[in-house]
């Protein structure tokens, strides 16, 4: 065979062996392809499993393999957004529900006084009036926190941080609903552990005391006569830590799970109730910090629900005073 032949062979082999690899990639590629045009039709729900996927492989094998990764993604968010749609339908019904039954009960009384006005004891008269006054009352704070828990998931209210000792915030707090814990014949008071009165948090001071508010009035309103409600603070040398434990009914199990859920209308005490929004706001506020806001509970035997904070920068040594040491010594 002369040399222009040979030539001739070998442009032709390789003329049939770049087409073959074209071809062989074309058909992977296409494989990718409709596997992805599948995952659209599917609903964007199902994670992809492509053939020869291979995160070491080749460049088409590696894009499978990203492809694949990518799609378990986009399944959870899809998720993810379907359960918050789900979350906002009943949302929409316990609020109606929350905001229907003092409504009602308050419209009821002021009808009921407009028709026999001047006909009623003073005393009765009262009653009604302060009946349907705490029903309003229990309308402006449903209303003001879905308005406080709307600003903090829409971030129009970010954290303003700034150093503060977490045992001075805690003793405040105790301060603050003594005369509540009192009435409710419960003990209630702040402590932490050996060296935990100099830790400080760098947070949002306001926030945080809004989360131990949220939690001590939680934990009053759970905890019987006799009963104890402790706020903890403490830390380590990552974090800030605060807690609220009572030695109230606890939470079964089954609610547990749904326990922060914003729509969750538990009460631990009394059966129908409303368990309100300030465990929503509560954990919204801890996230916002970088926190995470938990639970543990033993039903009949009480709660703690505890939370963590960014630690404050040490407070720098204060300087020597060269001369009033020379003096003294």
């Amino acid at each position: 065979m002369n040399p222009f032949d040979m030539a001739m062979v070998a442009l032709a082999s390789g003329a049939i062996a770049a087409l073959y690899v074209s071809w062989r990639a074309s058909r992977r590629l296409k494989r990718l392809a409709d596997a992805v045009d599948a995952f659209a039709r599917g609903g964007c729900t199902e994670p992809l499993h492509v053939a020869g996927a291979d995160a070491g492989g080749d460049e088409i094998d590696r894009l499978a393999a990203h492809v694949e990764q990518m799609s378990a993604r986009i399944g959870k968010q899809f998720a993810e957004i379907e359960r918050g749609v789900d979350r906002r339908r009943e949302l929409l019904a316990n609020v109606s529900h929350d905001l229907r039954t003092p409504l009602a009960s308050m419209q009821g009384y002021l009808e009921l006084l407009l028709l026999r006005h001047g006909s009623l004891p003073p005393a009765e008269e009262r009653n009604y009036l302060e009946t349907a006054v705490r029903h309003g009352e229990r309308l402006g704070r449903l209303v003001g926190d879905l308005f406080e828990l709307t600003r903090l998931e829409a971030a129009e209210a970010l954290p303003q941080p700034e150093a503060f000792s977490l045992a001075e915030l805690a003793q405040d707090v105790a301060q603050k609903f003594a005369l509540d814990a009192r009435a409710r014949k419960v003990d209630l008071r702040a402590a932490g552990g050996e060296g935990s009165a100099a830790i400080r948090a760098q947070a949002d001071i306001g926030m945080v005391e809004r989360v131990l508010e949220n939690l001590v009035d939680n934990a009053l309103r759970h905890t019987p006569p006799g009963g104890s409600v402790t706020i903890e603070f403490g830390g380590d040398a990552q974090r800030a830590r605060m807690a609220v434990r009572d030695s109230g009914c606890g939470i079964p199990p089954a609610e547990l799970a749904g326990i922060f859920d914003r729509y969750d209308r538990a009460d631990r005490s009394v059966p129908g109730a409303q368990g309100g929004l300030g465990l929503a706001i509560a954990q919204r506020i801890v996230r916002l910090h970088g926190g995470e806001l938990s639970v543990a509970s033993i039903a009949g035997a009480g709660s703690c629900f505890a939370f963590d904070l960014p630690l404050a920068a040490p407070r720098p040594a204060a300087p020597v005073d060269r001369c009033t040491e020379r003096m003294s010594s």
